[in-house]
C-alpha cells in the first residue's frame, strides 16, 4: 500500500480535488491537508510521517513543508507538481493535470 498526501494551501480546492481523484484506487491510501492555519485540514507532523509520497502544489508550500517538518521527510519523497491556485474544485482541466502529473510517481 502506497500512501499519498497531497498539499496546497487551505486543503479547499486543489489538494482535496487530488484525494478524490485518486481515493480508492486499488494500492493507495490518500490524504490530503494545507499549509495555512485556516486549511480545512491543517498539515501536521504525523500527516508528513504517515505518507511515503507527498506531493505539493507549488514550490512555497514545498519550502513551508521543508521548514516545519524537516525531520518528518528525511525519508520521504516530496514532490512539487506546479499546479497554480487558479482551479475550482474537481475543476476537469485540474483533474487531467493531476493524472498526469501524478501518474509517473504511482509505478
Amino acid at each position: 500500500m502506497t500512501r499519498l498526501l497531497f498539499v496546497c494551501s487551505r486543503n479547499r480546492l486543489r489538494s482535496p480535488t487530488a484525494e478524490q481523484v485518486f481515493a480508492g484506487r486499488e494500492g493507495l491510501e490518500v490524504a490530503s491537508a494545507g499549509t495555512n492555519r485556516d486549511a480545512d485540514t491543517p498539515v501536521t507532523a504525523d500527516l508528513v510521517a504517515w505518507a511515503d509520497i507527498v506531493f505539493v502544489m507549488e514550490k512555497a508550500q514545498r519550502e513551508k513543508l521543508q521548514a516545519r517538518y524537516r525531520a518528518a521527510l528525511k525519508d520521504k519523497r516530496l514532490v512539487c507538481l506546479d499546479i497554480p491556485d487558479r482551479f475550482a474544485f474537481m475543476d476537469p482541466a485540474l483533474v487531467a493535470l493531476l493524472e498526469r502529473k501524478v501518474r509517473p510517481f504511482l509505478r
